[in-house]
């Protein structure tokens, strides 16, 4: 369970490095444009609130992946807190997400899941 709980955490930090290429690179792209629903005017008007954004994104996915990596190579307390503290940022990024602004339910299912399977799983291989 342990193994397969890193393996979902990478998943979710590739997720939130895509999701930091779109926010703080491709912003106002049409492609991104049509993905996070905005017209060109919109998505000047925030493109320097979504670059640091997606900062904020890509930070989350760095610390998950050194945790996993630290876990995988000896460190397996301090792995594990940093993949907590990776994962579980993103799973409340997406619950305040979708408490302010449930119109937004989808992305923010689409940001929370991998996170919410990788705890259950990592809590269930430590557990079990």
């Amino acid at each position: 369970m342990q193994l397969a709980g890193l393996i979902v955490a990478v998943l979710a930090a590739v997720l939130h490095g895509y999701i930091f290429v779109m926010e703080s690179l491709t912003w106002t792209s049409p492609r991104t444009r049509a993905v996070f629903g905005l017209t060109a005017e919109e998505a000047e008007a925030t493109r320097m609130l979504a670059f640091n954004q997606g900062f904020y994104n890509l930070f989350l996915g760095i610390v998950t992946v050194v945790g996993v990596v630290i876990a995988l190579t000896g460190d397996t307390a301090v792995g594990r807190a940093l993949v907590f503290a990776g994962v579980g940022s993103m799973l409340a990024a997406a619950v305040v997400l979708l408490a302010s602004s449930p119109e937004k339910a989808r992305a923010a299912v689409t940001q929370g899941a991998l996170p919410l399977v990788a705890i259950v799983l990592l809590v269930a291989g430590a557990v079990l």
